[in-house]
């Protein structure tokens, strides 16, 4: 998939996959950004089950606007496979120990992005450190709303 285009984006590296998804980083050519695109993994793309909890995916992450939630630009299709378009957060997974000091400023930011997906009536339901990114200015961003559910 490197060095594919999809539309406007310019892929250049996998960030990840997992049971619901592979992710990509591109560039966005328009707007001059990194992007990272997440796609269904390829039996999936044929699953209407899979295909509609994808775009709910979309659709519940589209109602949230935090600075600790990782944002969605887009839901996108190329050649007839779907792909979200989000954020690019840079940084590393949340994972092994840390200090008291540093991790309690961690938590709050957690617990801020968790409060207003639950008061926009959404809950996460895959909350761990592989969702969740730290910049390297220390800014955490949820990530992965694949297993969210709304509430209302």
């Amino acid at each position: 998939m490197t060095g594919r285009t999809l539309g406007h984006y310019q892929v250049t590296e996998k960030l990840g996959a997992g049971g619901m998804g592979e992710v990509w980083r591109a560039r966005d050519t328009r707007l001059n950004r990194d992007v990272a695109l997440k796609f269904l993994p390829a039996p999936f793309t044929q699953d209407r089950e899979r295909l509609a909890r994808f775009e709910r995916e979309a659709q519940l992450l589209a109602q949230l606007n935090h600075p600790n939630i990782g944002g969605i630009y887009g839901l996108e299709e190329s050649d007839g496979v779907p792909y979200l378009v989000l954020e690019y957060v840079p940084g590393e997974n949340l994972s092994g120990p840390l200090p008291i000091d540093e991790l309690l400023p961690l938590i709050r930011q957690i617990i801020d992005a968790m409060e207003e997906a639950h008061e926009n009536g959404i809950v996460h339901r895959d909350l761990k450190p592989a969702n969740i990114r730290m910049t390297p200015e220390r800014k955490v961003k949820v990530l992965d709303f694949g297993l969210a559910k709304a509430l209302v």
